[in-house]
């Protein structure tokens, strides 16, 4: 297995407009992607065969992209149609083709998998992640994009990690009170599944219009190789949400993120949308800024963590990732459940 068979978010759909490209990075691997002739989502490597120039810097027409430099067009699967310097005497030829990506189109995004032919088994479903209950009736969704300087791991275990919170995000999402909570702690198949208990409070500004009678949070964290991160909250009647994000590996220390944050809160759906909007990319601009802390400490020191029973996420996850990075399949990890008590 490698990270490469996997699929990456590179647009929101409605971003990818006729005629028009856009430069993308994945994996380090630049890429130029546009509608093609039927409207559907093209990737080429961001590299014209002639003379090296960023595909990405031309323009397209009718379903073809024009290199800026000397105009040269390819189509949609990368095959060079036209070269001007030709004219009349331009002939296609099968050396003359542009690395070509396979892509999907699903719940709004759009997606690339650098892998030809993935190396893992047909029987493994490897399609891009379903986002929960988008555009279900009696869900909203409010998406923010936002680039991290740091790794596809530490903005995943980040994201599903409570202990911070009380401290990058006092106030507005928790306060460090030393409550008694517990999690169960589950590496299973892959993914790293996580259940909290003791939780009825502490939820931030709308805590009151989230939680008014104090009842136990049903609250679940789970982590889907090799980038994908989902948070549910089930707090009352109506009061359902889901955070969802997928990091994309740009660079080593660059990873962007596009979250959806899914919820249903009845007759409030449409009222609360602000609300939800500016509150996420509130907490989001913070965690960007310590992530971006930490990724200068780690570029000068190194990651030797020390780590806690608090951190048992961030274990199974980092294992998870590892696994890939040897080429392994994470799969065939032993499945472990650990249960942990901390304090916030």
């Amino acid at each position: 297995m490698q990270f490469a068979d996997f699929w990456y978010i590179v647009a929101l759909s409605e971003q990818l407009q006729p005629n028009k490209v856009l430069p993308r990075t994945v994996l380090g691997e630049w890429l130029a992607i546009f509608r093609g002739e039927d409207g559907q989502p093209v990737a080429l490597r961001d590299r014209c065969l002639h003379r090296n120039s960023r595909l990405s810097a031309g323009k397209v027409c009718d379903g073809a992209l024009q290199c800026p430099y000397h105009g040269w067009v390819y189509d949609g699967v990368g095959n060079v149609i036209a070269v001007p310097a030709e004219g009349d005497d331009f002939k296609p030829s099968p050396q003359r083709r542009a690395k070509c990506y396979a892509t999907k189109e699903q719940d709004g995004y759009v997606y690339v998998r650098l892998a030809d032919t993935p190396s893992v088994a047909p029987s493994f479903n490897l399609e891009p992640f379903s986002m929960p209950h988008y555009r279900q009736t009696g869900w909203e969704t409010v998406r923010v994009i936002n680039r991290f300087a740091n790794n596809v791991t530490n903005c995943a275990e980040n994201f599903i990690d409570i202990p911070h919170t009380a401290f990058v995000h006092p106030g507005v999402f928790r306060t460090s009170r030393q409550q008694k909570l517990e999690m169960t702690v589950e590496r299973c198949h892959g993914s790293v599944l996580v259940e909290y208990r003791n939780e009825n409070s502490n939820l931030g500004w709308y805590n009151r219009f989230l939680n008014l009678q104090g009842a136990e949070i049903k609250h679940s964290d789970r982590f889907y190789m090799p980038n994908i991160t989902s948070v549910e909250y089930k707090m009352a009647h109506n009061r359902h949400l889901f955070i969802t994000s997928q990091s994309i590996p740009e660079t080593d220390n660059s990873t962007l993120v596009y979250t959806d944050v899914t919820y249903n809160y009845g007759i409030w759906n449409k009222l609360a949308r602000p609300f939800v909007r500016w509150t996420a990319q509130h907490i989001i601009r913070q965690d960007v800024e310590i992530l971006g802390i930490q990724g200068e400490a780690i570029a000068k020191y190194g990651t030797q963590f020390y780590n806690t029973p608090a951190d048992t996420i961030h274990i199974f996850v980092e294992s998870i990732i590892a696994a890939i990075s040897r080429g392994e399949d994470p799969r065939l990890l032993p499945n472990q459940s650990v249960k942990v008590t901390f304090w916030v």
